[in-house]
């Protein structure tokens, strides 16, 4: 794991075990990918303070989200289709958040599912929903949701509309229902990734496979998920699904202070402020950019979690200390799966607390509690 010093060490990696097509499905965002490039390039207009003769040996790094504690304030996002990156993927990911007792995700897109999920790592995974525009299927999701113990609904809000994802129109991902001599000669190319996923067959969906409606594995499914996306979502879908789900329910895919105070006024219990990493409106403004306004409109007592071009310690340090509870990250845990599974999902986590503790220390800080009650002390901005 030595070579791996920095999220981009895996990026790079990534893209050697990869095809193209999920590769690109991973890296890609919409358009022109101006949004994607600003979640990233924003972080660069915060300046630390540094401070010194403040010796900390061991900052502590645990933090609160409602009534549930996390050792770490960051964790992985929801991703699709992990288990297409390396075999048992999505499982890999829970594995190591169990760990590292932080929440793990699991997005409707998972090729695992809810119960794997939960038999191989131990705790109810958190569950990230896209709402299908067949009411029955959504019930079906929230029922396996309950059966398994599932605390926390994610609920993505910001897919109604797909937008264009060039790459991936390139690659034919979500359009290619089988195996076409383009995609056989990409697999080809990978022959450690085609062993390593391919040996029990062709991925499937598993939340919904033996519905004949989505297709048979996971290229027809994707296409079928996404086409089938409930796209009349209003604030009244949010006030049925409140009063449907008992616990924790939060909103995933909000930017605007307006939807944000609106969230709050219909019972949510946190949001999770993202343009769903750059990959719906392009030209849109950063996350981190948002995450002071987002907190205000929330107001106390619910959660923030932030997304959206995060690759350092630091910059988890910028956003808890603009207001924000927990970060997720999505890509980077994506390319650690792809890289080296299970181990490198847990030298991830390695270097980002690594990086999250050495700025801690060398701002003379003791505690994620100290950097948000410190807030705007902790950092300059251009």
């Amino acid at each position: 794991m030595g070579n791996f010093i920095n999220t981009n060490d895996f990026a790079v990696a990534a893209r050697q075990w990869l095809p193209r097509i999920f590769a690109d499905y991973i890296d890609g965002g919409a358009f022109s990918e101006t949004t994607l490039r600003r979640n990233v390039s924003d972080f660069d207009a915060i300046r630390l303070r540094q401070r010194g003769l403040k010796p900390i040996e061991q900052p502590d790094l645990s933090t609160r989200l409602n009534q549930r504690k996390a050792s770490l304030p960051f964790g992985p996002g929801p991703v699709g289709f992990l288990g297409l990156y390396r075999n048992q993927g999505d499982v890999s990911v829970a594995k190591s958040a169990a760990r590292h007792d932080v929440p793990f995700v699991l997005s409707t897109f998972s090729i695992n599912g809810l119960a794997t999920i939960k038999a191989a790592a131990g705790p109810a995974p958190d569950f990230q929903l896209y709402l299908d525009r067949d009411p029955e299927v959504n019930a079906a999701h929230l029922a396996t949701a309950r059966q398994v113990g599932v605390e926390r609904l994610f609920l993505t809000v910001d897919t109604s509309v797909t937008s264009v994802r060039e790459r991936d129109v390139r690659n034919g991902f979500r359009s290619a229902d089988g195996m076409t001599p383009a995609l056989l000669w990409q697999f080809m190319q990978r022959p450690g990734w085609s062993l390593d996923v391919l040996r029990s067959g062709f991925p499937q969906v598993e939340l919904v496979k033996g519905r004949p409606e989505f297709g048979k594995g996971a290229m027809a499914q994707a296409g079928n998920l996404s086409a089938r996306l409930d796209k009349n979502l209003t604030w009244d879908t949010v006030r049925l699904l409140r009063s449907e789900w008992s616990g924790e329910l939060i909103i995933k895919g909000l930017m605007d202070s307006d939807d944000i105070r609106t969230a709050r006024d219909h019972g949510v219990d946190g949001v999770v402020l993202s343009n769903h990493g750059g990959r719906q409106l392009d030209h849109a403004s950063s996350t981190i950019s948002k995450v002071a306004a987002a907190r205000e409109a929330l107001g106390p007592g619910k959660a923030l979690y932030v997304d959206g071009g995060f690759r350092r310690g630091s910059d988890i340090v910028k956003a808890i200390a603009l207001g924000a509870d927990f970060v997720l990250l999505g890509r980077p845990f994506a390319w650690a799966v792809a890289a080296a599974g299970e181990r490198g999902v847990n030298r991830l986590f390695e270097i980002l607390t690594t990086e999250l503790r050495i700025s801690l220390q060398l701002m003379g800080i003791a505690s994620i509690n100290d950097l948000r009650e410190m807030g705007n002390a902790a950092f300059e901005c251009t």
